[in-house]
Parts: C-alpha cells; structure tokens; sequence
C-alpha cells in the first residue's frame, strides 16, 4: 500500500501561486502516476490532473491548463502541483491520489483564494 501526505496549501489572493506537495511512502514500487484531486464545498471531487511517475508528463482538467503544472521528483518520492494565475473557483480541499484513483488519497491540503 502507498501512503500520501500532501502539503503547500495556504491562503493566497486571485492571480498568486502555491505548489502543492504529495510526499509518498510504502509500496512506490506499485506506483506509476499520481493524480490531484480537488473537492468544494457542496460539490463533488473533480480530477484536476493526472501526472506520470515515469517521465512526468501530465494531463490536466480543462479550467487548469496553462496555469498548473505537474512534476515529479522520483529521488524524493514526491509529485509537485504547481498552481499559477490561482482564481476564487480554484478554492478547494486539494488530495492526491494514488494512480490517479480518486478512491486512493490522502487526507489534502486546503487551498483558499480570496482578496
């Protein structure tokens, strides 16, 4: 099994950035890709992007592209979101998930954008 602990949220005013961390142990081996995942008040958990352990290319929802971007540090055992141009409708409880399986996530970390 593959522990996740992410970190890097925090409060930040429209059109500032923050870079999320997912920090894994356990089983990497298992491990391939490493999905975000986002969940607002009241609404369901969106998949935000996708990113490969193996060369670290990404998918991302369309609302993110061009301001998020996926990385990969395999020395560390730690996948990176790095968020940009950060909107109001990107506040959200933020988790990654385990191959990009939103039923395999970690506890998130909360971002809030607001002026």
């Amino acid at each position: 099994q593959v522990q996740l602990a992410e970190s890097g949220g925090g409060v930040v005013q429209p059109g500032g950035s923050l870079r999320l961390s997912c920090a894994t142990s356990g089983f990497t081996s298992d491990l391939y890709a490493i999905g975000w995942y986002r969940q607002a008040p009241g609404k369901e958990r969106e998949g935000v992007a996708c990113i490969s352990i193996s060369d670290g290319s990404a998918d991302y929802v369309d609302s993110v592209k061009g301001r998020f971007t996926g990385s990969r540090d395999k020395a560390k055992n730690t996948v990176y979101l790095q968020m940009t141009r950060l909107r109001p409708e990107d506040t959200a409880l933020y988790f990654c998930a385990t191959n990009c399986n939103p039923a395999l996530v970690g506890q998130g970390t909360q971002v809030t954008v607001s002026s």
